[in-house]
């Protein structure tokens, strides 16, 4: 293991650990993945994550083949592959989030509750359910991420991508967020939470874009 894979391997299970600490996963579900060139570091299965260390380094290439280590990958290392196939992502973050997999089972598109759901790209939609691992659940995974950076699965859990694990993990607690407010506003009784239109959506799409500091 070279030093650029070995400094992605500690990123990856210090963001597998912050998924159970931040309570978006329970014991060994959920997963985490990183792409370094064409190889692809992945979380293993069934491996609680404070197990893992430097020595568990698990990698596959881009077929999912085996290429370091010795432990088996996660289950839904299609998904992750898909990701990585149909995108620029260098990171995946997928998780079994509470109030985000509540709403998989109750609606086909997360609601327009707040502004940062341009910051995935627009309304996040819902893969329809299918087998856990199974190429089905990847190819439902990635029609529902069109023009997006993150989705739902229904009856499971959330999966989003980014350039890197901060961003990933970032638009995974954002949509977990969300996904909260939602589910409180709707829960009122005799009232309807007010949404956000397209539009303001595409302006608020455009601010973000410039979003932060800039450098000189």
């Amino acid at each position: 293991m070279h030093e650029e894979q070995a400094e992605a391997w500690q990123q990856l299970v210090d963001t597998a650990r912050r998924t159970v600490d931040e309570g978006l996963v329970v014991g060994t579900s959920g997963n985490v993945s990183v792409r370094v060139g064409d190889v692809v570091l992945v979380t293993p299965t069934g491996v609680p994550y404070h197990r893992l260390g430097p020595g568990d380094l698990c990698a596959v290439d881009l077929e999912g083949r085996s290429v370091a280590g010795k432990l088996r990958p996660t289950s839904e290392l299609p998904m992750h592959l898909a990701v990585y196939r149909a995108s620029d992502a260098t990171a995946v973050v997928h998780t079994h989030a509470v109030h985000a997999t509540a709403v998989s089972a109750l609606v086909d598109e997360l609601p327009a509750v707040h502004y940062m759901t341009a910051a995935l790209g627009g309304p996040v939609r819902v893969a329809p359910y299918a087998t856990y691992g199974s190429d089905e659940l990847a190819a439902q995974m990635l029609r529902a991420l069109r023009g997006r950076s993150g989705c739902l699965l229904q009856n499971h859990g959330t999966i989003t991508y980014g350039a890197g694990l901060d961003q990933a993990y970032d638009r995974t607690a954002q949509l977990e967020w969300m996904c909260r407010v939602w589910l409180t506003a709707a829960s009122v009784p005799g009232r309807t939470p007010s949404l956000l239109s397209p539009e303001e959506l595409d302006r608020v799409g455009v601010k973000l874009r410039g979003y932060g500091q800039r450098g000189d």
